[in-house]
């Protein structure tokens, strides 16, 4: 933070001179601040406002807000700094000399000149002068001169030793403490006051060989002002030189006149290495001086700029001082101890001001601005103290004191009243009502009323046009005494918005109240208080502490600790903030004291503010606003972009090829930027946006960076813009840059990817189609597993099948098996049947004696023994045997073609599992003979011993079934 310093007015000036009452405020800058070396040789200023320092330890620049040192390769001190008509920054150091130009990323770089200079002649020292004349650029040390010109240098050498070069009505004038004043003309330095007018009766004369010039100022056609460093003022007319007749002159003989430069066309800064600075006019007349005693950091001044703003820069021999010099505002102060202003007025062109120990005046003199009356504050006697108000009745001044109630009668307050703490006057009728400590004092003439049935403290009081005395306290409320003494008062009840700080005023011949939720006027007909519809369009619902209305018809009002007015003087009401008094009002106690538009006094918390509030709003100058620098990375240390476009003397405009692309690691950035007015830093916000991020302007503020972090790849277009306190907006400036795509979004990496998509899809494609194929092979080999096992379980359904089938066939064979064996047994029946009736016949025949009955039984028995039907009942036995038994009989048959009926039989019932006797009772003969068949039909069909008949009949049948 600068360290701001308030000024005051403290004693007279050297031999009898007397400063202004008013002087500005002064920014001290001290080395550490702008962290270079302490002293600080010579200052310019650029077309962007940005201030150029020759410092010990290099250039030193500052745009308003940041320090930049630039040391030179050979690490010397900077003498001397020129901003060229080609947009270079010349400087010159020891043995050193070149020029700073930006580079394409916009941060300045040292070019040396020294291999352009003759061998011979680079030893030269300091350079302590750069001049720029006729296209040539001239840089003076104590011994040589240095032109470059159309890319040539030459160098002229001194005589004696040259003290200093200067431009001046339009010639390029240079120093030499043996040859006096020269001037160049076609390569030639030639003596600008010839001798022979030296010696002639015109009183030109030359300067002291044992002195240097500082200084060459013109002050006129044709006429410049000399300063000297130990012999004064001089006066340049007509080539003719004459000393300035000054009683000042011994003083700043003394105080030593290192550097000089114009202020106005009529006052011209001198800087002094003793005493200061001295602002004086051309005839050597002080009208101002800054020393330590106003606010300097020291005496000791090495060089003196004036910038475009007409304001004042100090290079110390320990750092930087910058007085406000064209500001409107001023700080008047009677005392060094800084006590508080409370009251201020103008009476017999004099300035009366009252403070917290003292009722002070100084006379004025007639300039419109009245804080440039010169003059010293004397204590008028018995007010010591507080003094809280003076008041204008009758021709008469009175002091409201903490002690009573004065009467100003000359240097001496005389009291005219008993009572304690008098806050205010207010007439009133013919007379005055006094607001005290107590309450209401009535002053008619020398009778003196309180009002009764109040004793409220009255430091508030207004009196309306029906003569109703309106007094208010911050945290006991509203009070309305009428004219008959009847006190009313006023609460939330009546309209306020709250009982506590309420302040009353009258405005506009209406009573108003300043609250914390805005400006309320009292309505007469209903009793009421209620918003008021102008402060209402106006301020809407701010705090307001304090109301003024001067004589032109503003209205002054402090917002918390801000002061503003509501300008009348235009068609529509404008809102005018006065920024440079932030913070600086007497909280609770606040004054304004309006004697016209070019003198508005303000109480502070240290002395008086004075604002020439004409001037205030005509200092305007042109706004311009620029981007300083951009920083990336993670710590934001790293910057990209210096603060310069291009060169000095061309547009600030970005080029193409300036623009920086940043890579995406470090897609966080800081830009600072900066309105390089250095006078009115207090008075400016900024709005800004990044297009390509965001499409609104910012809310205004007084940040001067902003920070953009994770950004993404693309181009973006910073834009900002500045306004000042009087709603003037400077053009849109704009900075652009190019957050990169990282390595895997860059167009080689895009192409890569299609690249590796293209592989991949081929890939896939062929990877999807081995894998297709392999799908088929395992989805073939899945299908024979799927053929096998359906096979498997086929066959196993076919085992299963086969089996039942089996089973059913056995149960099937069972079955006809049994109806077989049934059949058999039926026939087996039938024939031990027929064979027992056959017996039972022959024996019946045997018993009985009739021959027909005999011949009638044998043909019975006969019948009974023929075998026809027996055969008929083989036949069809043969047929269901074969069918149960697979065609076992045909099979039979062709396996052994010599096989005999009854042998096929035997192995018919054989197969059938029939026992032996039963096949006997089959076959109609013995068990004995069934052995025997049985043993015949074995060796017929040549079976070994060891093979099973039965299983081997059993086979036959199978083994057919089985081919089957």
């Amino acid at each position: 933070m600068l360290k701001k310093l308030t000024i005051f007015l403290l004693f007279p000036l050297a031999i009898g001179a007397q400063n202004t009452i008013g002087l500005p405020e002064i920014i001290n800058y001290s080395k550490n601040q702008y962290n270079a070396g302490a002293q600080n040789w010579d200052i310019r200023q650029d077309k962007q406002g940005v201030i150029y320092l020759a410092n010990n330890e290099g250039l030193l620049t500052f745009d308003g807000k940041t320090w930049q040192l630039y040391p030179l390769p050979n690490k010397t001190i900077v003498r001397s700094v020129l901003i060229g008509n080609d947009g270079k920054i010349y400087v010159g150091g020891q043995d050193e000399l070149g020029y700073f130009l930006p580079n394409r990323w916009g941060k300045l770089v040292f070019t040396s000149l020294i291999n352009a200079i003759p061998e011979a002649d680079r030893s030269f020292g300091d350079v302590w002068d750069i001049v720029s004349f006729k296209k040539g650029i001239y840089f003076r040390t104590s011994n040589k001169i240095f032109r470059f010109l159309n890319g040539k240098t030459s160098v002229f050498t001194a005589l004696g030793e040259f003290a200093y070069l200067e431009t001046a009505n339009d010639q390029l004038i240079v120093h030499d403490i043996e040859k006096g004043l020269l001037y160049f003309e076609k390569n030639q330095l030639l003596p600008l006051v010839p001798a022979s007018l030296v010696a002639s009766s015109t009183g030109s004369l030359q300067l002291p060989k044992t002195d240097g010039v500082t200084s060459i100022l013109p002050i006129g056609e044709n006429k410049s002002l000399i300063t000297t460093l130990k012999n004064g003022l001089y006066l340049l007319s007509q080539n003719q030189l004459t000393k300035i007749n000054s009683a000042n002159n011994t003083l700043f003989a003394n105080e030593r006149i290192y550097a000089a430069t114009n202020v106005n066309s009529e006052w011209i800064a001198l800087a002094t290495t003793n005493g200061g600075v001295y602002i004086i006019d051309h005839s050597g007349n002080i009208i101002q001086r800054f020393a330590r005693t106003e606010g300097l950091q020291n005496n000791n001044i090495l060089s003196i700029f004036l910038d475009k703003e007409k304001n004042l820069w100090l290079g110390l021999n320990n750092g930087i001082d910058f007085i406000a010099n064209n500001s409107a505002i001023k700080n008047i102060s009677p005392q060094l101890n800084e006590e508080s202003g409370y009251t201020a007025m103008v009476q017999n062109n004099q300035l009366y001001l009252g403070t917290s120990n003292g009722l002070f005046v100084v006379p004025l003199q007639p300039p419109k601005d009245l804080s440039f009356s010169k003059g010293n504050f004397s204590l008028v006697n018995n007010t010591r103290g507080q003094n809280w108000n003076l008041q204008q009745f009758n021709g008469k001044l009175l002091l409201g004191h903490h002690e009573g109630a004065f009467e100003i009668k000359g240097n001496t307050a005389v009291p005219f009243s008993n009572y304690a703490g008098f806050w205010n006057f207010t007439p009133y009728r013919a007379g005055i009502i006094a607001g005290n400590y107590k309450g209401l004092l009535n002053i008619d003439g020398t009778v003196q009323t309180p009002i009764p049935n109040f004793n409220e403290s009255s430091r508030f009081v207004a009196v309306d046009a029906d003569l109703n005395t309106w007094v208010s306290h911050p945290y006991h409320g509203v009070f309305k005494i009428d004219s008959n003494k009847q006190v009313t008062t006023y609460g939330i009840k009546e309209g306020l918005p709250s009982n506590l700080n309420n302040h009353v005023f009258l405005i506009k011949n209406k009573i108003n109240l300043a609250t914390s939720n805005g400006v309320y006027q009292y309505n007469k007909e209903t009793n009421l208080f209620e918003p008021d519809g102008f402060f209402l369009n106006l301020l809407g619902n701010k705090s307001i502490r304090y109301l003024k209305e001067d004589k032109e018809g503003n209205i002054w009002y402090i917002h918390e600790k801000n002061v503003s007015v509501i300008d009348m003087s235009v068609d529509q009401p404008q809102l005018i903030d006065i920024p440079e008094l932030k913070n600086k009002m007497l909280s609770g106690f606040e004054m304004i004291y309006a004697v016209d538009q070019h003198n508005i006094f303000l109480g502070g918390e240290r002395g008086f503010y004075h604002i020439n509030y004409k001037k205030y709003k005509q200092n305007t100058p042109p706004l311009s606003v620029q981007v300083r620098s951009l920083k990336i990375g993670s710590n934001l240390d790293s910057m990209v972009f210096g603060g310069y476009f291009n060169r000095l003397d061309l547009p600030a405009i970005q080029l193409e090829e300036s623009i920086p692309q940043i890579n995406y690691d470090f897609n966080s950035v800081q830009i600072d930027f900066a309105a390089s007015l250095h006078g009115y830093l207090n008075n400016l916000e900024y709005s800004f946006r990044l297009k390509g991020l965001e499409n609104n302007w910012s809310a205004w503020s007084q940040r001067t960076e902003k920070e953009y972090t994770n950004l993404s790849p693309g181009k973006y277009i910073f834009e900002i813009k500045a306004r000042n306190n009087l709603g003037n907006e400077s053009a849109v400036a704009n900075y652009s840059f190019v957050i990169l795509a990282p390595w895997y979004r860059t167009l080689w990496a895009y192409f890569v990817y299609g690249l590796l998509t293209i592989a991949g899809l081929f890939g896939l494609y062929y990877w999807q189609k081995k894998k297709f194929i392999q799908q088929q092979l395992r989805f073939q080999e899945e299908q024979k597993k799927l053929v096998y096992i359906h096979e498997l379980e086929l066959s196993k359904t076919d085992g299963e099948l086969a089996a039942l089938r089996n089973e059913k066939l056995e149960a099937d064979l069972n079955y006809k098996n049994t109806e077989l064996a049934s059949s058999a047994m039926h026939l087996v029946k039938k024939g031990e049947l027929l064979t027992k009736i056959k017996t039972e016949l022959n024996q019946i025949t045997k018993k009985i004696d009739n021959e027909y009955a005999i011949t009638e039984l044998k043909k019975m028995i006969k019948t009974l023994g023929e075998d026809e039907q027996l055969d008929e009942e083989w036949e069809y036995f043969t047929k269901h045997f074969d069918k149960v038994h697979s065609n076992f009989i045909v099979s039979l048959k062709l396996i052994h073609p010599n096989i005999s009926n009854n042998e096929i039989k035997l192995c018919a019932y054989l197969r059938m599992n029939l026992t032996t006797k039963e096949i006997a009772q089959l076959m109609n003969i013995s068990v004995r003979g069934v052995e025997i068949s049985r043993y015949r039909l074995r060796k017929k069909l040549n079976l070994a011993t060891e093979v099973n008949l039965f299983n081997y009949l059993i086979a036959i049948g199978n083994e057919d079934a089985t081919e089957q």
